[in-house]
C-alpha cells in the first residue's frame, strides 16, 4: 500500500501560492517550524467560510500528521495514539495525494468528513495523560470531564443493531472502557460533521449566516429535529472480542443509544462555539427533547 505523508504546512501551503520548499524556508526564517503555520492558513480559511474554529484553536499546530491513501472501506481514518489522520485522496489537491484540498474547494460532504476526523484528533489530544496536553484550557477540560461522565453513564451499556439493515432489531451490550470511549467519540464526531454539513447547506440556500439571522437558524433547527427523529446521530465501536470481530468489523449503536440533546448542547457551545443564548433558544423549541432518566442521572453525577 502506498501512502503519502505530509505535514500540515506542506498540505496547505498551496493556499498561499507558495511551493512547499518556499513555505518551509519562509517559516524557518522567522524562527518557527514549518508545521507551526498550519493554523495560520486553516483558521482564516475556515473563518471566511463561517465554519467552526473554536476546537481547532486548542490543537497544537504539529499534533496531527496527515496522510493520503486510496481508502475503500472508510472515507477517512484516525489513529489515536499515533495522532495520524488518513484521508482519501479525493480530499487532496487535484486528488494527487500530496496536499490538502483548499477548504473553499471542498464539497459540503467532504468538509463533513474533514471536521469529523479533526474532532477525533481534538478528543485524542484532550485524552492525553495529565501533563502532556499542556494547552488544554478550562473549556476543554470541562468537555473532557463531561465526556468521561457520559462514557460511564450512557456508553457503558448501549443498544446496538444486530443487523445494520434492520434498525428495529436491537440488543443490549456492556462495553469495555475502550469500546465505550470509541462509541462516544464516533457518536460525537457524527454530530460535529453533520453540524458543519447542515450549516453549509442552509447557508448556501439562504445566503446568510445561521448565527445572525433567525430564519436561517430556524431552518437549521428543523434539520436538527429531523436528524434526531431519523436516528442519524449514532456512532459505532470495534469489538474487543476477537471472535466477534471475525463476524463484524464494527457494531453500530441503535437509535435509542444515539446522541442526546444534553450532549448536543455541550458540543454546540464547547466545541462548535455556538453562543449560549442560541443554544438556550433551541432548548425552548416545542420539539426539544427532554432529558431521559439516564441522561438526568448523568447530569446529577456531573454536579456531584
Amino acid at each position: 500500500m502506498r501512502t503519502k505523508s505530509v505535514s500540515f504546512v506542506l498540505a496547505l501551503c498551496c493556499w498561499c501560492g507558495l511551493s512547499p520548499v518556499d513555505a518551509a524556508a519562509r517559516q524557518s526564517a522567522h524562527g518557527g517550524s514549518p508545521s507551526d503555520s498550519i493554523w495560520e492558513r486553516l483558521l482564516p480559511e475556515a473563518k471566511r467560510l463561517r465554519l467552526p474554529t473554536k476546537f481547532l484553536k486548542a490543537l497544537p499546530p504539529d499534533f496531527v500528521r496527515i496522510e493520503f491513501d486510496d481508502l475503500h472501506t472508510y472515507a477517512a481514518e484516525y489513529h489515536p495514539g499515533e495522532h495520524r489522520l488518513i484521508l482519501n485522496r479525493s480530499l487532496s489537491f487535484n486528488a494527487a495525494g500530496g496536499t490538502l484540498k483548499p477548504l473553499a474547494r471542498m464539497t459540503h460532504k467532504e468538509l463533513d468528513v474533514l471536521y469529523h476526523e479533526l474532532f477525533h484528533a481534538y478528543m485524542d489530544y484532550l485524552a492525553l495523560p495529565d501533563g502532556h496536553s499542556t494547552g488544554v484550557g478550562g473549556g476543554s477540560k470541562r468537555l473532557l470531564e463531561f465526556a468521561r461522565i457520559q462514557q460511564a453513564c450512557r456508553y457503558g451499556e448501549v443498544a446496538i443493531t444486530s443487523v445494520v439493515q434492520r434498525n428495529d432489531e436491537t440488543e443490549s451490550r456492556y462495553l469495555t472502557e475502550r469500546e465505550s470511549w470509541e462509541a462516544l467519540n464516533e457518536t460525537w464526531a457524527v454530530f460535529i460533521g453533520w453540524a458543519v454539513w447542515s450549516q453549509l447547506e442552509v447557508e448556501q440556500n439562504g445566503g446568510r449566516s445561521i448565527l445572525r439571522h433567525q430564519d436561517q437558524m430556524d431552518r437549521w433547527a428543523q434539520r436538527l429535529d429531523l436528524a434526531f427523529e431519523s436516528g442519524n446521530f449514532r456512532g459505532y465501536y470495534v469489538p474487543d472480542d476477537p471472535d466477534e470481530r471475525r463476524t463484524t468489523q464494527k457494531r453500530v449503536l441503535a437509535k435509542r443509544s444515539q446522541l442526546t440533546w444534553g450532549e448536543v448542547a455541550e458540543l454546540m457551545t464547547q466545541v462548535l462555539g455556538f453562543p449560549h443564548k442560541v443554544v438556550a433558544a433551541l432548548e425552548k423549541r416545542p420539539g426539544f427533547s427532554r432529558p431521559s432518566t439516564q441522561e438526568s442521572s448523568c447530569r446529577i453525577a456531573r454536579e456531584q
